[in-house]
């Protein structure tokens, strides 16, 4: 448990892979979505496959990690990895409970959006569900407009997937 008494300038965020991240990306993703939206096993090897298919293709001229660590604990991610015709993808965007709320979200979209431009990216997209309603409100404020809905219960559950396109 955090205390509380961090800011966000006490949060590293570094753009280096190190042994052992994907790993606990994978794992805070599985336990988190199960704790928090009552996610099954699904996800987390939906989420296991899409970080072996990033490492598979990464190239650190198109492709970033942020890793946000506190206190050297990982905290918090977001990926962009590239695709064809100029396209990026954004992936594994989580923070840990705690540091919600504090502008590390808002920090790291920034990130997010400056490597974007200065690779010359024409656009991006990402997926999530209809039930990350305070991560819709931060993609649509910059730009990220809902483009498809899917009906599924591919993490244990029923619920709708969302593809959010930014041009």
């Amino acid at each position: 448990m955090t205390d509380k008494t961090f800011t966000i300038e006490d949060i590293n965020v570094r753009t280096d892979i190190k042994p052992g991240d994907f790993g606990y990306i994978i794992h805070r993703h599985g336990a988190m979505y199960a704790k928090e939206y009552n996610h099954g096993v699904s996800f987390e090897v939906y989420v296991a496959k899409g970080i072996c298919e990033f490492y598979q293709n990464y190239d650190s001229k198109k492709d970033r990690v942020w890793i946000c660590e506190h206190n050297g604990k990982v905290i918090g991610s977001l990926f962009l990895q590239h695709r064809e015709n100029r396209k990026a993808q954004l992936r594994y965007f989580y923070l840990e409970k705690d540091y919600r709320g504090v502008g590390l979200g808002k920090s790291l979209m920034n990130l997010f959006i400056d490597f974007y431009k200065e690779r010359g990216y024409i656009s991006s997209y990402l997926w999530t569900t209809d039930e990350l309603d305070t991560a819709a409100v931060l993609y649509t404020k910059y730009g990220f407009t809902i483009t498809k809905e899917i009906s599924t219960n591919s993490f244990g559950k029923e619920l709708v997937e969302r593809k959010y396109e930014l041009v």
